[in-house]
């Protein structure tokens, strides 16, 4: 559990990024390819990018990056740094490359604590120019074949999520914009709760939390494991279905999913796609652009067939596919 303490001034200065940080798309996506546990959204994607990685010559790359950013509760804060320098590739990196020699050493020992750093990290730790001019080149690289191609669908997913959290603000301010992202966090009046791999809390004291969306945020939502650095909380977005357009030729590959349509329609193949994680009515409505009693009528239908399960939590219902939803969207 991650417990994020707010005054009543601190509410006054929470911020959103409104779009996506490059560096924690790198982060976060290294992350989802070493995972068969992200969301089902990115099972595509990471199918496709990890034969693109190794067809452009850049396993070796990868593997290094992924030592960087294991799928573990840590990874150095130093690759995602703070929005100062804007919010492009080449501005995160350079300060990314610019980090204190202590921080370097500081985080990277954390990240080997338990056993001996590769020779590439030990350098890095050291703050040697060299491995920080090839960790520029390998996230560059990276970025070039596994994020980069994908820029429309996460744009997309952020300007879906723009107006939902303007709306939640405008009617209730920082409190209402908070409790939007039910179920993933729960607002508790004082304080900001949410699923977390480790147990840990910290009070904000003054200093603006930054709220930044993520397109390859998965599970949970993820925070600086530094509580000394600027506070930011980094929150999933939910892919649209279908982002990920089928490669030429590969038709055949799409019909178990046309399959799927024509057995229960579009629409609730697609609430059964989002379906992932558990999500309230109106998320799914946001989700799928569509009215929240629609919603509601496909989620009860496909609850009705087993598809979907569904639970109360307060004043809010959170639906989930089942064993036998994942089945049938899966074609098994």
């Amino acid at each position: 559990m991650l417990l994020i303490e707010f005054t009543s001034a601190d509410l006054n200065r929470l911020r959103s990024a409104g779009d996506v940080s490059p560096m924690w798309e790198v982060v976060l996506s290294l992350q989802a390819l070493q995972t068969a546990h992200a969301a089902l959204a990115l099972d595509p994607w990471r199918r496709r990018v990890r034969g693109e990685l190794v067809a452009a010559g850049l396993g070796e790359t990868l593997g290094a990056l992924q030592r960087l950013c294991p799928e573990a509760a840590y990874f150095p804060d130093f690759l995602t740094p703070g929005p100062e320098g804007g919010r492009t590739l080449d501005a995160e990196l350079e300060q990314v490359l610019r980090t204190p020699k202590a921080q370097l050493r500081k985080e990277i020992g954390l990240l080997c604590a338990h056993g001996q750093p590769p020779r590439g990290i030990r350098r890095l730790a050291d703050g040697d120019a060299g491995a920080l001019r090839r960790l520029g080149d390998a996230v560059r690289r990276y970025y070039a074949v596994a994020v980069a191609p994908y820029r429309e669908a996460i744009r997309s997913a952020a300007a879906a999520d723009r107006p939902v959290r303007a709306e939640a603000a405008l009617r209730e301010g920082a409190e209402g914009l908070l409790a939007s992202f039910a179920p993933e966090m729960t607002w508790r009046g004082d304080r900001l709760e949410c699923a977390y791999p480790v147990s840990r809390g910290f009070a904000l004291d003054g200093r603006p939390l930054t709220l930044i969306p993520s397109f390859f945020c998965t599970r949970t939502p993820v925070a600086l494991a530094d509580p000394e650095l600027p506070p930011v909380l980094v929150y999933p977005l939910a892919p649209a279905p279908g982002w990920l357009p089928a490669p030429e030729g590969a038709a055949g590959a799409a019909h178990g999913g046309d399959s799927l349509v024509r057995l229960i329609g579009g629409t609730r193949a697609r609430v059964l796609e989002v379906l992932d994680r558990p999500m309230s009515t109106g998320r799914i409505a946001d989700a799928l652009y569509v009215a929240p009693a629609s919603a509601s009528r496909h989620a009860a239908v496909l609850r009705e067939a087993g598809l979907v399960r569904s639970e109360r939590r307060g004043h809010c219902v959170l639906h989930r596919r089942t064993d036998l939803g994942e089945a049938l969207l899966s074609g098994g």
